[in-house]
C-alpha cells in the first residue's frame, strides 16, 4: 500500500496575520493540530480553557482576576463594561484620541449618562489625569493607537480609588507593563501585539468588577452578546471555557499558536523587549534627523508599539506622495497616520515585528 498523503496545513494561516509572527510555519503550526469546529465539544472548549490559562500566565494577571473571550473584538469587550457597569456612580472619560473619543461618544449620547466628565487632549497630549475625581468610574486607554501617545505608569490611579477603572489596552497588552491593582477592567483584541485574527475581544476583571455586576443593573435593556450575569450573579461559566457566542476555534487555535510564541519569546518581559528594540530604532533615527519628530510631545509618553511621527515641513499631499513612494516599492503598506490625526508616519512596533526590517525601512524613509 502507498503511505498516506500528507495532512495538509489549514488554508486559513498560510498569508494572514499570524504569518508575520516570527518562526511562523503553517504546515508545522497546524497540520498536526486537532482543533475542531465545535466550542461545546471538549476538544474545543479545553483549547479555549488552555488559552485563557496561558494569557493569565503570560500577562501575570492576578489569580484571582477573571478571564474570558467576547464578541466583536475590543471594541466589543469595552462596550459590553460600558453598558453593565456605568450608571452608579459619575463617570470620567479620559481620552486623546480617536479610539478614546468613541468611549465618550458612547456615554455621552448613547447611554446619556447624567453626571459625565470629558477629561481630552490634542493628538501628541494627555489631559491632567491628576485632576481625575476618582469616586468617579474612569474610562481610558492604556496607549492611544491612534495618537502614539500612552500613560506612562499607572502612579496616577490610586490603590483606595472609589470608581472602577476601565482601560482599554489593545495595542498595550502584550507589550507594555500593565500594573493589575490599579486596573478593574482591561480589554485587547488578538491582532494588535500578537498579531492574530481579529473578531475576538478579551476581558479581564477584578473582584471590584464582579461585586459592581452583581449589584447594579443597569436601567437601559442589554442584549444577550452583553450579558456576564445569571439571575443576578456573575456567570461563571463565561470565564471558565464557556462563551457568549459561537467564536472561531481556527482562530483560537491561532491564539493558542501567537500565546505558546510568546511564551518561548520569555513571556511579556520578552515581548516587552522586542518592541522595545524595534521602538529604539525609530527613536535613534528622530534623534538623528531634526526634520522628523514624534508626535507625542513628552518623551515619558512616547508609544513603543503605535509610533507615530510627523515630518516637518511636510504638507499633507506631500506626505501621501511619500508613503505611496514606499509602497509602489513594496517597502511598507499602511503606515500612514490615522486619518484624524496630524499627517505623518505611524509605524507599528509591536513585538512580531523584527528589528532588521525597522532598520530597512528607516533606511527608505
Amino acid at each position: 500500500m502507498s503511505a498516506p498523503p500528507p495532512k495538509p496545513a489549514c488554508p486559513n494561516f498560510s498569508s494572514g496575520p499570524c504569518a508575520k509572527r516570527p518562526g511562523f510555519n503553517p504546515g508545522v503550526a497546524y497540520a498536526d493540530a486537532p482543533f475542531g469546529r465545535s466550542h461545546r465539544a471538549a476538544i474545543g472548549k479545553n483549547k479555549i480553557k488552555e488559552s485563557m490559562r496561558l494569557t493569565k500566565e503570560i500577562l501575570k494577571i492576578p489569580k484571582d482576576y477573571l478571564v474570558a473571550m467576547v464578541p466583536a473584538s475590543d471594541t466589543g469587550a469595552v462596550e459590553m463594561m460600558m453598558w453593565q457597569l456605568l450608571g452608579p456612580r459619575g463617570v470620567t472619560v479620559c481620552h486623546w484620541e480617536s479610539f478614546g473619543s468613541g468611549w465618550f461618544t458612547d456615554a455621552e449620547k448613547q447611554l446619556k449618562l447624567p453626571k459625565l466628565r470629558n477629561l481630552k487632549a490634542p493628538f501628541g497630549e494627555l489631559p491632567d489625569l491628576k485632576s481625575i475625581d476618582w469616586n468617579d468610574d474612569v474610562v481610558f486607554t492604556w496607549n492611544g493607537t491612534t495618537s502614539g501617545v500612552k500613560v506612562p505608569n499607572g502612579d496616577w490611579i490610586p490603590d483606595n480609588r472609589g470608581g472602577l477603572s476601565i482601560c482599554d489596552a489593545t495595542s498595550a497588552a502584550f507589550a507594555m507593563d500593565i500594573p493589575w491593582s490599579k486596573i478593574d477592567v482591561l480589554t485587547y483584541s488578538w491582532q494588535k501585539c500578537l498579531g492574530g485574527e481579529g473578531a475576538h475581544g478579551m476581558l479581564v476583571i477584578s473582584p471590584r468588577t464582579v461585586q459592581r455586576l452583581e449589584s447594579y443593573k443597569p436601567a437601559w435593556p442589554l442584549p444577550k452578546i452583553f450579558r456576564l450575569t445569571k439571575g443576578g450573579k456573575l456567570d461563571k461559566a463565561i470565564f471558565e471555557g464557556d462563551v457568549i457566542n459561537t467564536p472561531s476555534m481556527a482562530c483560537f487555535e491561532d491564539y493558542l499558536d501567537a500565546l505558546k510564541w510568546a511564551k518561548g519569546c520569555g513571556g511579556l518581559d520578552g515581548l516587552i523587549q522586542r518592541s522595545m528594540r524595534n521602538f529604539n530604532v525609530v527613536k535613534s533615527f528622530v534623534e538623528k534627523n531634526p526634520w522628523i519628530q514624534f508626535l507625542a510631545k513628552d518623551p515619558a509618553t512616547v508609544s513603543n508599539t503605535s509610533v507615530c511621527l510627523v515630518i516637518n515641513d511636510l504638507s499633507k499631499d506631500q506626505v501621501k506622495t511619500m508613503l505611496s513612494l514606499l509602497e509602489r516599492n513594496k517597502v511598507a503598506y499602511d503606515i500612514g497616520a490615522y486619518r484624524d490625526a496630524p499627517a505623518g508616519l505611524r509605524i507599528w512596533c509591536g513585538p512580531t515585528v523584527e528589528t532588521a526590517d525597522v532598520n530597512a525601512l528607516m533606511q527608505w524613509v
